[in-house]
């Protein structure tokens, strides 16, 4: 189990043993290692966004805007990229969209 989550780039999972009689594995939710996201090949800005959202829950595309430097078009362009490979999903539509982790 170890050596497949280091191959997928997956945290490894803990074993917890529970007063001799009870055995855990406690796999972490966490799939966006910086291992994974290095294979999908994001920018710096895009591993930000990432950052981002794992501590506040969502982002906005102006919030992007604001950690990236981007005008309104690049950041559009980098967010659906990160729709695009799986690690957003858009919450709404138009100006009011978050992005959450998928």
């Amino acid at each position: 189990m170890i050596k497949q989550c280091r191959n997928l780039g997956l945290p490894e999972p803990e074993f917890v043993s529970i007063r001799g009689v009870e055995f855990r594995a406690i796999i972490a939710r966490d799939i966006f290692t910086e291992k994974v996201l290095s294979r999908l090949g994001l920018n710096e800005r895009q591993l930000k966004a990432v950052k981002y959202v794992k501590e506040k829950g969502r982002i906005t595309n102006k919030e992007y805007r604001e950690i990236s430097g981007l005008s309104d078009e690049g950041a559009r362009v980098d967010l659906n990229d990160l729709v695009e490979k799986g690690v957003l999903l858009p919450k709404s539509k138009g100006r009011n969209t978050n992005y959450v982790l998928k």
